[in-house]
């Protein structure tokens, strides 16, 4: 959402590289890892994942000492994970201790999604600020749209109320709303109208960031950086999320005094 403009999330900064759409054009990508060099070819949306993968690759994603080398990547793995389905397992040392089970939780409510989908999100959103507070009225560690939340939130931690700045209740809401948004672009994945190599997650995600009118006129991921950079950002996490290459979160996460304005997140 707009809110996620302001995250400093790693996400927005990678997906920058990936540029303009190209959709159905090839690209070639060289990796040279542990002395040896790995050609991998995108179509589509692979190549705007492409520099992203070349990223991840070269410097790991982080690690016990904040970085790993190319020794270390498994450059199938990531490649595999970037462009997978997002359904992977869930490390859970990459995410507040007490926030695991929901955002377990929320990445089981439909099949479109997982809870390395819901993570990457949190972090693209508000690098699990649980008192995030957007330009646009969004609150909270999911960063809601004020409709949406009241539409999608429920009182998932029993304290009777319902609000965005309650983790339990703002991850559920962004796991419903999700959900409710891949059924909305199924057919068009279903069809065969969705340009190749997107698939239902991605179009969902996209309407997640730009909202599902546009998706649905442009039917596929609209040709606008903002959609195409927030589905790139979100995939670019992917790895981080499931582990894979020494890439784990910081031990400690961002507290409410970190929190920018409405000014400084637009």
């Amino acid at each position: 959402m707009s809110g996620s403009e302001g995250s400093s999330g790693n996400g927005a900064k990678l997906a920058m590289l990936g540029g303009g759409g190209c959709a159905g054009c090839l690209s070639f990508l060289a990796a040279a890892v542990g002395g040896g060099v790995l050609v991998f070819i995108f179509g589509g949306l692979g190549v705007l994942l492409a520099p992203i993968i070349a990223i991840i690759l070269f410097f790991g994603g982080g690690g016990d000492d904040g970085g790993s080398s190319a020794d270390d990547v498994d450059s199938e793995a990531i490649a595999e994970s970037v462009q997978g389905d997002g359904k992977g397992e869930l490390n859970p040392e990459t995410v507040p201790e007490d926030l695991s089970e929901t955002i377990e939780d929320a990445g089981g409510i439909c099949d479109a999604i997982g809870p390395v989908v819901i993570a990457a999100q949190i972090e693209q959103e508000s690098s699990f600020n649980k008192d995030m507070k957007g330009p646009n009225g969004e609150e909270g560690i999911s960063q809601l749209p004020p409709d949406k939340f009241k539409e999608f939130g429920e009182d998932e931690d029993d304290n009777d109320e319902t609000k965005a700045t309650d983790a339990e209740d703002s991850i559920m809401a962004q796991g419903r709303y999700l959900c409710s948004l891949a059924d909305e672009v199924k057919p068009i994945v279903d069809s065969g109208e969705a340009p190749e190599g997107e698939g239902v997650l991605d179009l969902a995600l996209a309407a997640y960031e730009v909202g599902l009118d546009k998706v649905k006129e442009a039917k596929g991921i609209p040709e606008s950086s903002k959609a195409q950079s927030y589905v790139v950002s979100i995939r670019s996490l992917f790895p981080r999320f499931e582990g894979i290459g020494g890439a784990v979160a910081p031990s400690e996460f961002p507290s409410a005094s970190m929190s920018p304005s409405p000014d400084e997140s637009g």
